[in-house]
């Protein structure tokens, strides 16, 4: 028996196959389970966690970090409050209660969602929040959809992993802030909230001139190239001629 054992063995060595690795990962897998259950954590989020920055990666996000803005957080979570009703509840001050306030995307879809009339909602918001992290994500993808269909230009956009991730909740308040500058601006009767908590967006003034406006126009020398008016030469000496003084 322990002959035909080392036959196998052996033929399973020569052959360059060992089980061994491929045992540790069933036996790592099924333990991992139902530790993340014992804790009440689905595995897709406890998998999609980030382990944390180091050297030059570090000093970068450190940065990124400084540029959020607690006194314009307090602005914005008033907003929407305001905007979308005090069901949304309020979150925790800081960076991390506000990205987990907005994290799942609801909050975002329900306050784009608040922009419009009745009956053109741009988003679909779930009677239940979304649990699972690609449907979180997809959530959020769907909010800047429509603000960029509101008006908000890409410079202004966040992406979804500055939300989701906490990568620069700079640039969500960025977002939230080109949003209700637009809001304002627009002036429709959907923005909720006082109007100086953002900057009015500048218009285009349009002009309009006639036809003989345009044809008069035509004969005007632009002040770039100089003018012509009041041109003499008076006081002017021929050339080679020293000019008079009298005392």
């Amino acid at each position: 028996m322990q002959a035909e054992a080392g036959k196998v063995l052996g033929g399973t060595q020569a052959a360059g196959i060992c089980r061994r690795p491929i045992l540790s990962v069933q036996v790592q897998t099924r333990e991992l389970i139902p530790a993340c259950e014992s804790r009440g954590t689905p595995l897709s989020l406890n998998m999609a966690n980030k382990g944390p920055s180091y050297g030059m990666s570090r000093e970068v996000q450190s940065k990124i970090e400084k540029k959020y803005d607690e006194e314009l957080e307090e602005r914005l979570v008033e907003w929407i409050i305001v905007q979308c009703g005090a069901d949304v509840g309020r979150p925790d001050r800081g960076r991390l209660g506000f990205q987990v306030w907005l994290k799942n995307g609801v909050i975002l879809s329900k306050l784009v969602n608040s922009l419009y009339p009745d009956g053109s909602k741009p988003v679909k918001v779930p009677e239940n929040p979304p649990s699972m992290v690609f449907k979180q994500m997809e959530q959020v993808a769907q909010f800047l959809k429509a603000a960029e269909d509101y008006g908000v230009t890409k410079t202004d956009m966040f992406q979804t992993v500055d939300l989701f991730e906490g990568k620069d909740l700079a640039a969500v308040q960025r977002t939230l802030m080109a949003l209700g500058s637009l809001a304002v601006t627009k002036n429709d009767g959907y923005y909720r909230g006082d109007p100086n908590w953002f900057m009015k967006k500048a218009q285009e003034h349009k002009r309009e001139f006639t036809e003989s406006q345009l044809q008069e126009g035509k004969h005007v020398i632009g002040l770039q190239m100089g003018s012509n008016r009041g041109a003499s030469q008076a006081g002017m000496t021929g050339y080679g001629r020293p000019r008079q003084i009298i005392s």
